[in-house]
């Protein structure tokens, strides 16, 4: 079977191969044979009709042509009537241990793996660590440390002083919780990783939202799960559609973001989540909330978390730090009925003995104020996305976007462009996106892309100003050609 039927999944493999200096057809070609060379293309590998690929990435045929001519000249791909082009049977870079180079990761993964380089990118939504972070980890330093260093550092269930803030924490929240309930990770990945491991196997099912976060949709694939999408409305996740893709068949998890919801900033209403909570009890499947994404816009109540109206439901509530305090604080948590906790602790304790000490220690000093933190950020975060909206509304009329009720990031509807397409086009202003498909388990959604606030006022007015470049780019002028190469 070809791996790169749909072109689409070349895109992962080529990353941002249209930035830099060059000729197009040069910089794909670069692409292709850095691709080979490290084993994310392998031997017999088919790729895409020079056609194809050049509607996908928004430049004439003859880009395409002309790279494949290019490696064909270098031996690294084949092409024969009726079979296509192939990469050819050579053999890939060895790593040390004498395996062959693989794997491709999502632009969102590629992004922190390659670093920002020149372009505005909008895979991460992050902001700088707030602003009582130094004087919090300065006291941790003069008062603790000492006792922390005479510690045996190994608490794979969680430093108890953070264990015991999170309980209190998450009672407040109107879910009574004790410590037994709780297992630190080291971030809400991690968090998400454990579960995956304890519920799922190759073939089982993980409903989800659609759209979803991307890199969550990537935790259960690695699994080897089938991922299952459910729409959404005003309040969240359609309890009707949910209902009946379980009556038709069992699933092994439902994977829910009730506040806020990532890509569409979505609270779900109370009523929401207690509906939810029934129907996965009846069905006798676990959920998996996950509360990480709490970004607030506004200084308002919260309905408690999904788990508090469980009422004979196995919920898994999974949060972290990152949002509101600092991405590079990998401090996160999952609450879960005790038994459940217990063999999660197992597999973290096999992953990794227990998260970092002195950042539990810091969290534990951070976490009471978690609330008012968040309250802080909240007016600086909603100029952010006034000024982005009157920039969009502004220079890109044509598009259009529900004001969210939380989180990070505007989901933004081209108005039936591919997004798969303008990312291509995009990488040429300098500008890197996520398409919509990415965050769709069917591959739908293939018009809208995610668009973070969190950036400065100057960088957001930058933004706007390179994707109305790319936009009448790709709607004025259509691919972008290339002049035939001269010579060998």
């Amino acid at each position: 079977m070809d791996r790169f039927r749909d072109p689409a999944d070349l895109l992962a493999v080529l990353g941002d191969w249209m930035t830099g200096r060059g000729p197009l057809y040069r910089k794909l070609a670069a692409a292709l044979r850095h691709a080979v060379q490290d084993g994310a293309l392998l031997p017999g590998d088919r790729l895409p009709s020079e056609r194809d690929l050049a509607g996908l990435l928004a430049v004439s045929r003859s880009t395409v042509v002309a790279a494949y001519d290019q490696l064909r000249s270098e031996g690294l791909v084949d092409s024969r009537q009726g079979s296509g082009t192939r990469v050819t049977e050579r053999p890939g870079t060895p790593r040390p241990d004498g395996r062959v180079r693989g794997g491709t990761a999502t632009p969102i993964f590629q992004r922190l793996i390659d670093g920002p380089g020149d372009l505005i990118s909008l895979a991460f939504a992050t902001e700088p660590a707030v602003d009582g972070l130094q004087e919090c980890l300065l006291d941790l330093v003069r008062d603790d440390l000492p006792a922390l260093t005479s510690d045996t550092g190994y608490h794979p269930r969680g430093l108890p002083v953070l264990l015991e803030a999170l309980a209190e924490r998450f009672t407040a929240m109107g879910l009574p919780t004790s410590t037994d309930q709780l297992l630190v990770t080291t971030g809400a990945t991690q968090a998400l990783v454990l579960a995956a491991q304890l519920y799922l196997r190759p073939g089982a099912t993980v409903i989800v939202e659609s759209p979803s976060w991307a890199g969550c949709l990537d935790v259960f694939r690695a699994s080897g799960a089938t991922l299952k999408g459910i729409p959404l409305d005003e309040e969240g996740m359609d309890v009707g559609a949910l209902g009946k893709a379980l009556a038709d068949s069992p699933a092994a998890l439902v994977y829910v973001t009730p506040t806020f919801h990532n890509p569409t900033g979505t609270l779900m209403s109370a009523s929401r989540r207690r509906r939810i909570a029934e129907i996965a009890h009846r069905h006798e499947v676990p959920v998996l909330e996950d509360i990480a994404y709490a970004a607030r816009l506004r200084d308002e109540q919260f309905p408690a978390p999904l788990a508090a109206f469980a009422h004979g439901a196995e919920v898994l509530t999974v949060g972290s730090l990152a949002k509101v305090v600092w991405v590079g604080l990998r401090i996160g948590w999952i609450r879960a009925p005790a038994a459940i906790t217990e063999r999660l602790a197992r597999l973290k304790a096999l992953a990794d003995l227990g998260s970092p000490v002195l950042d539990q220690a810091l969290a534990a000093r951070l976490l009471p104020r978690l609330t008012e933190l968040s309250q802080e950020r909240a007016p600086a975060l909603r100029r952010r996305l006034e000024h982005l909206c009157a920039q969009l509304s502004k220079g890109l009329p044509e598009w259009r976007w529900r004001v969210p009720d939380g989180g990070s990031a505007l989901w933004v509807d081209l108005s039936g462009v591919d997004a798969q397409v303008f990312a291509q086009v995009a990488l040429r202003h300098g500008v890197e996106v996520v398409p919509g498909a990415a965050m769709d388990p069917s591959g739908a959604h293939d018009s809208f892309l995610r668009v973070p606030y969190t950036f400065e006022e100057e960088t957001l007015t930058e933004l706007v100003h390179r994707l109305r470049g790319a936009w009448a780019d790709l709607r004025g002028h259509g691919p972008a050609a290339v002049a035939a190469p001269q010579g060998g």
